[in-house]
């Protein structure tokens, strides 16, 4: 079973940050089908009421994090195989929802302060997962500082960065303009098929 974790930092209902998310692992199920069983769960940041990172510094082992309100979030996030992880842009970094999400998983690597060689960080995931990022913004948008960020992300809970959608879409304000835009749906589709390939042969090995 491999388990496909979608992840939306949009605050906007089936905006096109949702959409292309969902495309891609459309694409990924699809070419699953018949040689692997897969379950996808969606993630929207936005429908969930939790705390920003309190900074406690104190590693809240077996635990993700001491706080419960996104303990379901995180243990999925621990558990998939492949994550999808998209945000508008939003003053040239990923949105607010993102970010503080992002944050709460500081714990995935909790410093250890008993290192006799100075202050390092305990990897407490030990398999690399493949990932992808959707990121959404105006034709005049920054998009490096947000790849930055989810990079880095990706980077501490053990995700491999196999991919980055970028869409500027022609009328910012339009909601949801991605689904009548033929051709980002289809690099969101190929995304999906390059991850089920690369998922494939790792399960092979």
């Amino acid at each position: 079973m491999i388990k496909i974790l979608v992840v939306s930092g949009s605050p906007v209902i089936e905006s096109s940050t949702d959409i292309l998310l969902r495309h891609i692992a459309e694409g990924l199920v699809g070419s699953l089908k018949g040689k692997c069983e897969s379950e996808v769960s969606f993630v929207k940041l936005n429908s969930i009421l939790f705390r920003s990172c309190q900074a406690c510094g104190v590693d809240p082992t077996p635990h993700w994090c001491f706080y419960e309100d996104l303990a379901p979030e995180l243990e999925k996030l621990a558990a998939c195989d492949c994550l999808l992880f998209g945000s508008p842009i939003y003053f040239d970094t990923v949105s607010a929802q993102a970010k503080a999400f992002i944050d709460r998983c500081n714990c995935f690597r909790p410093a250890d302060f008993e290192s006799e060689t100075g202050t390092r960080f305990i990897r407490r995931l030990k398999r690399t997962r493949p990932g992808a990022m959707v990121l959404v913004g105006g034709k005049d948008g920054h998009f490096e500082g947000a790849r930055r960020v989810i990079a880095g992300f990706f980077k501490w809970v053990e995700v491999s960065n196999e991919g980055v959608l970028i869409y500027s879409p022609p009328d910012n304000m339009e909601k949801g303009s991605a689904a009548q835009d033929s051709a980002i749906l289809a690099k969101a589709a190929e995304l999906g098929k390059d991850l089920a390939t690369l998922l494939l042969r790792q399960s092979e090995e």
